[in-house]
């Protein structure tokens, strides 16, 4: 651990800190948390942590009889996916990486792209979807997750439009830091890894049940520090409510990175003849019961990653730099959690205005991908987006140097070729 804030009259709970330079802002939200009056226990700060809505990203949360929407964020679910193949790394050349690429653009649309309802992936996904939807979702009836709540959240009319709208998306990247990568691992192998969510169903459920906590919070007259902590009490519907939706969520978030790799595995059978050997697939932005200081807990990791005792996890680094498999250490002082990247040391915005694209090419000299794109909005509009550059973001071997307490990396990965979101 990097330091300790203990308790004072600014802080009413101790702050836990991994991050060795927190900065001003996701500092002030740390406190912000450390004062609120949910949180009973110390704010724990990965040491990826950054700026978020609210709280940190990188941050972890023990909440008693509540949950606290942006403290999970917006993507709810998002998270990684690596896989070992069968293909020792010193056997795969830069041609073979290209085709790679080149089937997963036919095969994943990227950004705010979906399957077109003629395709092979819309018609097996729809078939996944409609026995999730069966499973989870009451069309008449009221005892699981209501219809008529989720076509508040996504604004749809039918259930057939929320099986078109769910079977669309499902087994996409979406946009942002989402990326697919081939890994060479210092175990021989070469690993395939993704990055993605609950593309923008995570953020409509976020948003809708953000405000209906806010208006709670004002009736209550809660004392919440920022509105973007505005909680949901979990002995009421509505905190009931937003937990079955977010693990509604979640599961889907889960099965988009599965069909990724299903794809992504498919095409690297065609071009080297290998199968996947071993997957792991995690989620850093959740919440779940948990059993922390002698009591069951509501943890909130947003841009953390569970950590138990010998559990398995994948902390990614950029575009440009190494990736670590890991296992936990179980360190009770994090809840048992560890950072989910490298985390950001600029905005996308300064990012895209201060760096050169000179100087972003040559961060990723030796990986095969397929340049940068342009920014779509703002007023930087049309220029290069830099967003996801390396120099980005922190340090990640600094980043597993301060963690080292809380992980213990088994497999080091080194990236040949990215395809970003």
């Amino acid at each position: 651990m990097e330091f300790v804030i203990e308790e004072s009259e600014d802080n009413r709970r101790p702050i836990f800190s991994w991050c060795k330079d927190v900065e001003d802002g996701a500092l002030e939200q740390a406190q912000n948390l450390a004062n609120h009056p949910k949180i009973h226990h110390p704010v724990a700060l990965m040491p990826d942590c950054h700026s978020g809505y609210g709280m940190p990203i990188g941050g972890v949360i023990a909440v008693r009889n509540a949950v606290i929407p942006y403290a999970v964020g917006s993507d709810v679910g998002c998270g990684v996916l690596a896989s070992r193949t069968e293909l020792q790394a010193d056997k795969i050349c830069e041609n073979e990486l290209k085709d790679i690429l080149d089937l997963m653009k036919q095969g994943v649309p990227v950004g705010f792209s979906t399957h077109s309802n003629s395709s092979k992936e819309y018609r097996e996904n729809r078939v996944w979807i409609e026995e999730w939807l069966e499973k989870n979702v009451d069309f008449e009836k009221m005892e699981k997750i209501p219809f008529s709540r989720l076509k508040k959240i996504f604004g749809l009319k039918s259930k057939e439009d929320l099986v078109n709208y769910l079977t669309k998306s499902l087994g996409t990247l979406g946009s942002g830091n989402h990326f697919l990568s081939i890994e060479k691992g210092d175990d021989g192998y070469v690993w395939l890894m993704l990055h993605s969510g609950s593309r923008n169903m995570g953020y409509k459920i976020a948003d809708y049940h953000h405000k209906i906590a806010l208006q709670l919070n004002t009736d209550f007259a809660s004392n919440i520090p920022d509105k973007y902590l505005a909680f949901l009490p979990t002995n009421r519907a509505e905190g009931e409510n937003y937990l079955k939706d977010m693990q509604f969520a979640l599961e889907y978030a889960y099965e988009n990175r599965q069909r990724m790799m299903k794809i992504f595995a498919k095409a690297f059978k065609k071009i080297t003849k290998k199968k996947i050997a071993d997957t792991i697939n995690i989620h850093h932005n959740y919440a779940q019961f948990e059993h922390h200081y002698g009591k069951n807990l509501i943890i909130h990791r947003k841009g953390a990653t569970s950590a138990k005792k010998g559990e398995r996890g994948i902390v990614p680094g950029s575009m440009g730099t190494s990736s670590y498999i890991v296992e936990g250490l179980g360190n009770w002082k994090s809840y048992q959690s560890c950072s989910h990247g490298a985390g950001r040391k600029m905005s996308r915005t300064k990012a895209s205005d201060e760096l050169t694209k000179k100087e972003c090419n040559a961060s990723m000299e030796g990986i095969v991908f397929g340049g940068w794109g342009k920014v779509e909005r703002g007023k930087l509009k049309g220029a290069p987006d830099l967003s996801e550059s390396p120099l980005a973001y922190k340090d990640i071997d600094e980043v597993m140097e301060s963690q080292k307490d809380l992980v213990e990396i088994k497999v080091k990965l080194t990236p040949i070729a990215n395809m970003k979101g």
